[in-house]
């Protein structure tokens, strides 16, 4: 077997977009001199656009306010980014967003979270922000769909429910001056979740929906779900059946997933930790959508629906590539370059 020396800054073969030369890229530059210019602030100026690096003065610190992610340097009276983000500006208040940084919740937003810890009537939710959110006894539905006030037989077997460990899906219901979050399950939308792989990505590439409930039903290995967490976390499983009419309790029963009728879950299986079995081809499909997503994500392009329903359809064009492989990574370019 005979190697060769490749230069710094340059790539060879089909893993070129995910393997970098030691000591590749430009030198070192130092933005501590270079300024945001004055007019880049007006009102007509989209501050969104304009790009900080740490060092960088953004502002004066005689005509604005030092907000998040930055600080006054009292030596040229200025306002200095503490970090790489984007300028963000209101009136005079002058701040500095990450680009990447820990889920920010707001009320209303879909999160998939793990159960970290069982306390008295509740349990903590780790969803990928600051601190680890609050799931309140009296916030769950009982199985059954039964409606009456939580009692201390309920507090009981709160392990029945969740349990260290477990994934649910659920919505962040309330904000804390604290920086505390309160989330609730009250609706067969959320719950335990079961059948399927949990893929993990930026939240910032995660997009709002009008439902993040999502069923890819064109795939050739059969129909697939996703629950497209905003704090970054995407569950897809297998797709499931169920009785929409003991579900809501009217019309005729219809099987549909968890895109229709704005129903996600059957009834019953609220909190069952148990599997079902999947077949092969369900299995390469739930691979085939996971593949997809961590190339969404590489390559830092928004994650919506329609982008997953577009590289999943390229990649079943080649239907035994194998992710690791020079295959692969080529599919993956593809994929990357159909969606840009």
């Amino acid at each position: 077997m005979s190697f060769s020396v490749v230069p710094a800054g340059r790539r060879t073969g089909a893993g070129g977009a995910y393997v970098h030369a030691s000591g590749d890229g430009p030198p070192h530059r130092s933005y501590a001199h270079e300024r945001v210019p004055d007019d880049a602030l007006y009102e007509e100026q989209d501050t969104a656009m304009m790009i900080a690096m740490p060092g960088q003065a953004v502002a004066s610190s005689t005509l604005y306010m030092r907000g998040h992610g930055s600080y006054i340097d009292a030596a040229r009276s200025e306002i200095v980014s503490l970090l790489s983000g984007s300028v963000d500006r209101v009136n005079k208040l002058i701040s500095v967003r990450p680009v990447r940084t820990r889920y920010r919740p707001e009320v209303g937003d879909l999160v998939v979270g793990r159960i970290t810890e069982v306390q008295s009537r509740r349990w903590k939710v780790d969803i990928g922000a600051k601190t680890d959110a609050s799931l309140l006894l009296s916030s769950i539905n009982l199985p059954g769909g039964v409606q009456r006030k939580k009692l201390e037989s309920d507090e009981l077997q709160m392990r029945a429910f969740f349990q260290e460990g477990d994934l649910l899906v659920a919505e962040v219901q309330s904000l804390f001056q604290d920086g505390g979050v309160g989330l609730h399950t009250r609706s067969l939308r959320y719950g335990k979740l079961r059948n399927g792989v949990l893929v993990s990505v930026p939240p910032v590439l995660i997009r709002r929906h009008k439902s993040h409930f999502v069923t890819l039903a064109q795939l050739a290995g059969g129909a697939v779900d996703l629950v497209l967490g905003l704090n970054g976390l995407v569950w897809v499983a297998k797709h499931i059946p169920f009785d929409v009419a003991k579900a809501e309790g009217e019309g005729e029963g219809v099987e549909v997933g968890p895109a229709g009728r704005g129903v996600a879950m059957d009834i019953d299986g609220v909190y069952s930790d148990v599997n079902e079995p999947i077949a092969p081809g369900t299995r390469r499909a739930i691979s085939l959508v996971c593949f997809v997503l961590t190339v969404l994500a590489h390559y830092s392009l928004p994650i919506t629906a329609s982008a997953i329903e577009q590289g999943c359809a390229l990649g079943e064009q080649h239907p035994n590539f194998d992710a690791t492989s020079a295959d692969g990574l080529r599919l993956a370019e593809q994929i990357a370059a159909a969606l840009q």
